[in-house]
């Protein structure tokens, strides 16, 4: 099966390194005009210019979710761009770990600020603008299916993400399918940063994971791909496990 993007327009948020970046790339590649959101300047034009040496076309829109409204506006830029919007992957994530006893509120706060409102505001600022057959793709995360000590914030964040999708499933369709990833250990930017901390924690979840190794940005890129296409037609209101089998084990 090909997956073909030809025509779409695609919003990837987060799309400077890692799982973004990856997803922009993938969806470019199979012919999809992509906006790149994130942070870093300089890393999102990185990825704008290796989009464009492949022969596709992205544009570059540096943006803080975390700052007010600046979610609404990565919607009105792309449509002033493009013309409307087909796809939305809300990927942009801010993980900060921390026990219970010694996380601030401020921590809470400004995770909810970037994996909760921001998906919630980008949504509703391109609620006129997606075409018929569009798609929305939340990236959870599978710590939703298990208690990890020291994440209740970050845990908290992406549960609201599952709730939140279900939700506009049951609101948007048929015109606009809504669909969630779980992804499991990927070795993005996040999780290598923790290894570099703590090299002690990386075999555990090479050990834990029953495939025998931690996943790659483009393995969840490809399932983002999918749920975006046509070939994913009948799939709604759905949650892609990817994660190498590890909430398999219970």
């Amino acid at each position: 099966m090909r997956i073909d993007l030809t025509d779409t327009v695609a919003i990837v948020t987060g799309a400077s390194s890692g799982i973004g970046e990856a997803t922009a790339r993938t969806m470019a590649a199979a012919g999809a005009r992509v906006a790149l959101v994130g942070r870093d300047v300089a890393r999102l034009e990185g990825v704008r210019t290796r989009i464009a040496a492949d022969g596709g076309e992205a544009l570059a829109l540096a943006l803080d979710l975390g700052d007010g409204d600046a979610a609404a506006e990565a919607a009105t830029r792309t449509v002033d761009a493009f013309g409307g919007i087909d796809a939305i992957v809300h990927n942009a994530g801010l993980f900060e770990a921390g026990p219970l006893a010694d996380a601030p509120v401020a921590s809470l706060d400004r995770q909810w600020a970037v994996n909760v409102r921001a998906p919630y505001v980008l949504t509703r600022a391109a609620l006129p603008h997606l075409r018929e057959r569009s798609s929305l793709v939340f990236i959870s995360s599978s710590v939703v299916r298990a208690g990890f000590p020291g994440l209740a914030a970050y845990t908290a964040t992406k549960g609201a993400v599952d709730a939140m999708a279900r939700s506009l499933a049951a609101e948007l369709a048929p015109r606009t399918r809504v669909n969630t990833i779980a992804p499991g250990f990927v070795g993005t930017p996040m999780v290598t940063a923790q290894y570099a901390a703590d090299p002690a924690m990386e075999p555990g979840p090479i050990s834990r994971t029953p495939v025998g190794f931690v996943g790659r940005p483009e393995d969840i890129a490809h399932g983002v791909a999918f749920l975006c296409s046509s070939a994913s037609a009948y799939t709604h209101g759905s949650t892609l496990v990817i994660d190498g089998g590890w909430t398999a084990q219970g």
